[in-house]
């Protein structure tokens, strides 16, 4: 099928640097674009044009109504309505304007990370599980602030436990908070770039946002909260129990961790693997599971990541072939044993019938 459509005042910022955009559609939708003088050509399949035919409309309405797109979020946005069919341009934009994130405008990426946001959004505990540079953290951060800023929630609450990714740094100097603050930059990072920087430093000092490790989280009630627990997999088992268990009235907690870099000592259970099989049934919970498709940082970090689990899948396929390796050499030695059993057996019945016929 091929369908021409009106050309609309400033169409090329839809077209993205070197026309990425276009390409995004083409390949994701299976149809081709031409720009005309004064059309843009769609051609394919009946459906595929209809919806390519739609985000061209829905940018368009969206332009109209003073809504700037920057490439980027129209990048990810288009991302996300090409892996899921019920999605919309328009829709996808607002929904983003409907989440106040401070000075930054965070649009999902990709379709776990839509499910992630409407996921925070509707339960009152969620874990956020896959590796690294998928924005587990960043996104959760963005909607607990969007939480604050909005008065659903009187304060942020950040935990992380305080461990080392396998090295020793000794005695830090300092007063408590100077040591811990370490291990805790990823969440200051992450606060300090969607916020004034003076806007962050007036809610640490008045505690509106505490940032701790979850050592200290013990014997509390957080009531009126949005809790983060950040490197879940680094928590123990009685850790991730205790943290659970401390969640108040109108609180919402989100934990985050890549079950795949675990930095636990003495090869300890991690609290998050335990968790992932313990809670799994219970009503309430939200489990949302990122891979490396939804990796956000340099395209080689994606690369990266699908290296290992690759690497990781045929570890684990050579060390089944060596456990079976024992198991085979096992069964043939009996089977060898079996057979010259009834070798022997066959060979004293033969001696024996000689005495039988001379009896």
């Amino acid at each position: 099928m091929k369908k021409s459509i009106g050309v609309s005042p400033n169409i090329e910022t839809f077209f993205g640097t070197r026309d990425e955009n276009v390409r995004l559609l083409e390949d994701g939708l299976n149809i081709t674009i031409n720009l005309r003088s004064n059309a843009i050509e769609l051609e394919g399949a009946a459906k595929d044009v209809a919806r390519a035919e739609q985000v061209f409309a829905d940018y368009e309405a969206l332009q109209r109504s003073g809504h700037t797109l920057n490439n980027g979020d129209l990048n990810s946005m288009l991302r996300v309505l090409i892996s899921d069919p019920n999605s919309s341009l328009r829709g996808l934009a607002d929904a983003g304007r409907q989440r106040s994130f401070g000075r930054r405008t965070v649009q999902p990426k990709s379709s776990n990370q839509r499910r992630y946001l409407e996921a925070i959004e509707g339960h009152d505990m969620v874990f956020g599980i896959g590796p690294a540079g998928t924005g587990k953290t960043y996104l959760a951060v963005a909607m607990a602030i969007s939480a604050l800023l909005a008065k659903r929630v009187n304060r942020i609450i950040l935990a992380r436990p305080a461990v080392e990714a396998g090295e020793r740094l000794g005695f830090l100097p300092g007063t408590l908070q100077d040591k811990i603050d370490p291990y805790l930059r990823p969440l200051y990072d992450a606060l300090y770039d969607m916020l004034d920087p003076e806007k962050v430093d007036r809610y640490l000092e008045k505690n509106v946002i505490e940032i701790a490790p979850i050592a200290f989280m013990r014997g509390r009630t957080l009531n009126d909260s949005f809790v983060i627990l950040d490197e879940a997999q680094n928590t123990t088992s009685e850790q991730m129990k205790m943290f659970v268990t401390r969640l108040g009235f109108n609180s919402k907690a989100v934990i985050t961790g890549d079950a795949t870099q675990i930095d636990l000592p003495n090869a300890r259970r991690s609290g998050l693997l335990e968790a992932m099989e313990v809670l799994k049934t219970v009503d309430g919970l939200a489990f949302v599971h990122f891979d490396e498709t939804d990796v956000v940082r340099h395209h080689l970090v994606q690369r990266i990541v699908r290296a290992y689990d690759e690497h990781k899948t045929r570890v684990a396929e050579q060390q089944m072939l060596l456990l079976a390796e024992p198991r085979h050499a096992d069964a043939a030695s009996a089977e060898k044993q079996a057979a010259a059993a009834a070798n022997e057996a066959a060979l004293s019945g033969q001696k024996a019938l000689p005495a039988e016929a001379k009896g």
